[in-house]
C-alpha cells in the first residue's frame, strides 16, 4: 500500500516542511493589560462536513494541523444553530455573523415562482437572470448573499487589506468570500475557475495543469494507519456497491473519485497556499484574509459514509495537509491567526447507524415527498395540476395558481398527511414561523419553531417546513450517489468545533455552547476592525486570563 504522492504544484509548498517544524513554539504569555497587535493575516479554514462528533472521536489521533489549533482557544460545541444544516446556509454564517435568516441563504436551493426561467428551481449562488441558466448549469454569483462579510468590513476599514478565497466548492468560496473578494476561486469538476473575466494567477494555471495530470494517473490504495484498521469493515449497501473498507484507490481518469478522496483537499489548500506566497499576504503592512473551504470530507461523508476506513483515512490526511500549511506561513515570518470551523455537522446511513447501537436509524420511507404527497392531495381533493413543489424535508411551497380557498385546503390536507407519518417529527407553517422571535438563548435549549425561524426569509422561505424524527435519513434509496447526508433539525447535523489558534496566545477549552456567527465578530476584534452593522453573533473572549479580547 501506498500513500498518495503529493501534487507537482503542492510539492514545493506543502511538502517541503518537516513535520517538526509545524510544532507550535512554547507559548507566550501576554499579559492581558497590552492589547496585541493586530496578526498580519487572518486565515480561515471551513472543512466542510466537520461535525463536532467527528472532532471528538479523532482528536486524540490529530498530530499536525489539527493538533496545533487545539492548542489555542477549543470550542468543542459550536453551532451552525438553524434548521437548514446545508453547505450553503453554514456557509453563509461563518463570516458575516448573521444566520441564513439575515443572510438571505436558507438552503443550497429555493423555489421562486418569479424567476425569469423555466426552471424556478434557484442554487444559492447563481444569477439566474443570465439567459440559458438553469439551477445545473449556471453562472455562479453573490447576488443572494443579502449581507456583508468580514473580508468587506477589513476593507471598509483598510482598502490596502486583501481577501482571498479557495473552496472546493463555488457556494463556499462565494459565501465565506462575500462581495470584494481580491481573488477567488473554486473546483467546477475539471479545474480551478473563478467570475468570468478575472485574471488567472500562474499558480492557479500550474496546479490546474498539475491536477489534470494527477487525474489522468491511477492512485493506489492509501496506507492504513492502525487507528482506522478497526474502522476498515465492508458494507454491502446493495449487490452493486460496497463502502466502509475504502482506501481511495482510484481508477486513472475518475475525477469525481478525486473529489471524494484527501488528493482533493491537498489541491485546495496547495492552491490557497500559492496566492498566499505569490501575493505575499500578511507581508503587506495590512491584514490580509485567505479563506480555505476544505470540501472533500462532505463528499467522502455522503458517498461513503462517516465511520468507516474512508473517513478515517481522510481526515488524518487532512490533519497532515493542514500542518504543512501551517509551516509553509511559519517560514514567512509573519504573526497570523488561524479559525477552523465547518459549515454543518453530518451523519452516517443508516444501515451502519443500526449496527452501531441506533436500531431507531432509518432511511425515510418513499411517498413522503412533496411531489408524490401533492398529487395525493390533488386527487384526494379534486384539484387538478400540481400543488405541491418541494422535497421530503426542508421548504414546501404551495402551487402559485392555487386559489385561496384552495391554498387553505391543500395546506391543511398536507399538515394532515405529513404529521401522521411516523417518520415526521413536526410540520411548520410559515405563518408559525414568522410569528416566533428570533432568540439569542443558548442554541442547544431552542425549539424546532426557533431553529426555523433562524433559517427563514420571507421572500425565500416555503409555505412549509418538513422536520423529519431524529435519525431518519431524507435519502430513500442506496442506488444514488449519496447514501448519507446532512440537513436535519438535530445537533448532530447543527453541532462543529470551532477552533481558534495564534502563536503565542495561552490556550484553554470552553465546552459551553457558541454558534458560528460569533466567529466574525471575535475575528474582528482581534484584529481591530469594527463591525459597522448590527449582527446575530457575540464577541467570543480569547483571552484566557482576566483580560478581555473583546474590548
Amino acid at each position: 500500500m501506498k500513500s498518495f504522492r503529493p501534487l507537482a504544484a503542492a510539492a514545493a509548498l506543502l511538502a517541503a516542511a518537516p513535520l517538526a517544524a509545524q510544532e507550535t513554539a512554547p507559548a507566550r504569555n501576554v499579559p492581558s493589560e497590552a492589547p496585541r497587535a493586530a496578526p498580519s493575516l487572518v486565515v480561515v479554514i471551513s472543512v466542510d462536513q466537520f461535525s463536532a462528533d467527528l472532532f471528538a472521536e479523532y482528536r486524540a489521533q490529530f498530530s499536525a494541523g489539527f493538533a496545533r489549533l487545539m492548542s489555542g482557544a477549543v470550542f468543542p460545541s459550536g453551532y451552525q444553530s438553524h434548521a437548514a444544516t446545508e453547505t450553503c446556509p453554514g456557509h453563509s454564517t461563518i463570516l458575516t455573523g448573521d444566520h441564513p435568516s439575515k443572510t438571505g441563504i436558507i438552503a443550497n436551493d429555493w423555489i421562486d415562482f418569479s424567476a425569469p426561467r423555466a426552471d424556478k428551481t434557484v442554487y444559492c449562488a447563481e444569477d439566474e437572470s443570465v439567459p440559458g441558466s438553469t439551477s445545473n448549469s449556471y453562472t455562479v454569483s453573490d447576488k443572494h448573499l443579502k449581507v456583508s462579510t468580514l473580508g468587506e468590513w477589513m476593507k471598509l476599514a483598510d482598502p490596502q487589506s486583501r481577501v482571498v478565497s479557495v473552496a472546493g466548492k463555488d457556494r463556499a468560496a462565494v459565501m465565506m468570500g462575500g462581495h470584494k473578494t481580491d481573488e477567488i476561486w473554486w473546483w467546477n469538476g475539471k479545474a480551478f475557475v473563478s467570475y468570468a473575466g478575472r485574471a488567472e494567477p500562474a499558480m492557479v494555471t500550474r496546479m490546474n495543469a498539475n491536477v489534470t495530470k494527477r487525474i489522468a494517473e491511477a492512485q493506489e490504495p492509501l496506507e492504513l494507519p492502525p487507528f482506522c484498521q478497526a474502522r476498515s469493515r465492508a458494507f454491502q449497501l446493495n449487490p452493486n456497491r460496497s463502502v466502509g473498507d475504502g482506501r481511495f484507490a482510484r481508477a486513472a481518469g475518475n475525477s469525481t473519485a478525486f473529489r471524494a478522496s484527501p488528493e482533493f483537499d491537498e489541491a485546495i489548500v496547495a492552491t490557497a497556499a500559492g496566492l498566499a506566497a505569490d501575493m505575499k499576504l500578511g507581508q503587506s503592512g495590512h491584514t490580509d484574509l485567505l479563506i480555505v473551504g476544505a470540501s472533500a470530507t462532505d463528499y467522502v461523508g455522503h458517498t461513503l459514509g462517516t465511520e468507516g476506513s474512508e473517513m478515517c483515512l481522510q481526515l488524518l490526511s487532512l490533519d497532515q495537509t493542514l500542518g504543512k500549511l501551517f509551516a509553509v506561513l511559519d517560514k514567512t515570518g509573519i504573526d497570523y491567526a488561524v479559525v477552523l470551523t465547518a459549515d454543518h455537522g453530518g451523519h452516517d446511513m443508516p444501515e451502519r447507524n443500526r449496527e452501531h447501537a441506533a436500531p431507531m436509524a432509518a432511511r425515510v420511507a418513499k411517498g413522503l415527498d412533496a411531489k408524490t404527497m401533492g398529487k395525493e392531495i390533488g386527487a384526494a381533493l379534486g384539484i387538478a395540476g400540481p400543488v405541491l413543489v418541494g422535497g421530503n424535508s426542508g421548504d414546501v411551497y404551495l402551487a402559485p395558481d392555487l386559489s385561496k380557498a384552495d391554498r387553505v385546503r391543500v395546506q391543511a390536507e398536507a399538515i394532515k398527511r405529513w404529521s401522521a407519518n411516523p417518520q415526521v417529527e413536526a410540520v411548520l407553517t410559515r405563518a408559525q414561523i414568522a410569528a416566533t422571535p428570533i432568540v439569542h438563548t443558548p442554541p442547544e435549549t431552542w425549539t424546532l419553531l426557533e431553529r426555523a425561524r433562524a433559517s427563514y426569509d420571507p421572500q425565500r422561505s416555503g409555505d412549509l417546513v418538513i422536520a423529519l424524527k431524529p435519525r431518519v435519513t431524507p435519502i430513500a434509496g442506496t442506488e444514488g450517489g449519496s447514501i448519507a447526508t446532512h440537513g436535519s433539525f438535530w445537533d448532530y447535523d447543527r453541532r462543529v468545533p470551532i477552533l481558534f489558534w495564534r502563536k503565542g496566545m495561552t490556550g484553554f477549552e470552553q465546552p459551553l455552547s457558541v454558534e458560528t456567527v460569533d466567529i466574525a465578530p471575535t475575528l474582528a476584534a482581534l484584529i481591530h476592525v469594527p463591525v459597522p452593522v448590527e449582527i446575530d453573533g457575540r464577541c467570543l473572549d480569547l483571552d484566557a486570563g482576566a483580560g478581555d479580547s473583546c474590548k
